[in-house]
């Protein structure tokens, strides 16, 4: 009895802070208070909070999640088809990782990586993509 009660506590506090968005993120609410699935906030960065509109990337992405969910690495299995970034790339990275949170984004000079590589190609392309590190990481985003 009391094992069920340790490995149901265990299954709780796990299934919260997977719904939770993990430890860095939170979820921005929409309308009346109600989730917003597409909008999170990226909170671990010293430059500021980056407001991550999932929906834009998305569209913009053409609908292709294997843009940015890249497929697992044998460092790392993924337990779902799209798994957050978070998942994989933690700071200070997970042993057997390369890629720790912010290299996965981009390099430390933001001059190039997945984030501000599709940031350049988009401007390119005539759109209007942040490249500024301010653009992206506000103080007041949080």
């Amino acid at each position: 009895m009391k094992r069920r009660v340790i490995l149901f506590s265990v299954f709780l506090l796990i299934s919260m802070m997977v719904f939770a968005g993990g430890p860095n993120t939170n979820q921005v609410t929409g309308p009346g208070n109600a989730p917003s699935q597409d909008v999170y906030l990226l909170k671990d960065s010293p430059l500021g909070v980056v407001k991550f509109e999932h929906q834009l990337h998305q569209e913009r992405a053409g609908n292709k999640c294997e843009t940015c969910h890249h497929a697992s690495k044998a460092e790392k299995s993924a337990k779902s088809a799209q798994e957050s970034c978070f998942d994989c790339h933690t700071k200070p990275p997970q042993p057997g990782m390369k890629t720790g949170r912010m290299a996965a984004f981009h390099n430390p000079s933001a001059q190039a990586g997945v984030c501000i590589d599709c940031h350049k190609t988009q401007n390119t392309l005539g759109k209007k993509a942040p490249i500024r590190c301010m653009d992206c990481h506000k103080k007041q985003n949080s």
